[in-house]
């Protein structure tokens, strides 16, 4: 008997799924694609097929010349449009879905991520909430793109990864969950970038700042900094840094 068509919720779930593990996972023994056609309903291979039609509208990967299965339906490409114009409303709402699928609430299964939730009520409460709800996508999203290591020097320890901003979350809410955004880095990385200590070029070499070359006799500058300047990033499976953006980013080294 042949499946009913997939729902708007299934395929939202395997929209939220696609964006967090890399294009090359994508195969029906994945663990995570199985656990979620578990959940849905959905054999692992209809799971791993839905991925597959959805990269067939990735921007990113058709840059590339990469392209997904050829029968793509209608509903596919209405998922992948509702990113692109609506990122955080499409992000948290397949968060709920899929947080009450598994029996949870929200606020249940990110507790450890809400550290302040205790301390918030109305209107007030559902915004922090969703703030880091949608931050905890971005992370597993660009931690998937850069397989879990440091585009800098290739650390692969997640406890010691972070996803970092290019355009501040603050500045810019269009593009707080754009892939194109985000950097993976390690912690003292990650602070330099978001210090402008340093940057990266239009080829992805890293850049340093003028203040940062002031210290260039330290042992530190010299193992953390000097020795990987020019050197050029570890590039992500998908998602590669906007030079739209790096070039934002850039123009303020010359404040530091």
């Amino acid at each position: 008997m042949r499946k009913p068509n997939w729902t708007r919720e299934q395929l939202i779930l395997a929209f939220n799924l696609y964006c967090k593990i890399p294009f090359g996972k994508i195969s029906k023994t994945n663990p995570q694609i199985r656990q979620l056609a578990e959940l849905i309903g959905r054999t692992p291979s209809a799971v791993g097929l839905k991925l597959s039609n959805l990269a067939s509208f990735d921007p990113d990967l058709q840059a590339r010349g990469i392209k997904g299965m050829k029968n793509a339906g209608k509903g596919d490409r209405l998922i992948f449009d509702e990113f692109q114009n609506n990122r955080e409303a499409l992000v948290f709402e397949s968060e709920n879905i899929l947080a009450d699928m598994q029996g949870l609430t929200l606020e249940n299964k990110y507790q450890s991520q809400l550290p302040e939730l205790g301390n918030l009520t109305g209107e007030t409460r559902s915004s922090y909430v969703k703030t880091r709800v949608n931050q905890n996508f971005f992370r597993q999203v660009i931690l998937a793109n850069y397989q879990s290591k440091c585009a800098v020097t290739g650390i692969d320890m997640p406890a010691l990864l972070i996803a970092s901003h290019i355009i501040p979350w603050a500045e810019n809410k269009e593009e707080r969950l754009n892939p194109a955004n985000g950097i993976c880095l390690s912690a003292l990385y990650d602070k330099a970038f978001d210090k402008h200590l340093i940057s990266f070029d239009e080829d992805y070499r890293m850049i340093l700042s003028t203040n940062l070359k002031e210290h260039c006799t330290k042992t530190y500058f010299q193992n953390h900094f000097g020795k990987l300047e020019g050197q050029e990033m570890i590039l992500p499976s998908r998602g590669m840094p906007s030079n739209e953006f790096l070039t934002m980013h850039r123009n303020d080294l010359m404040y530091y």
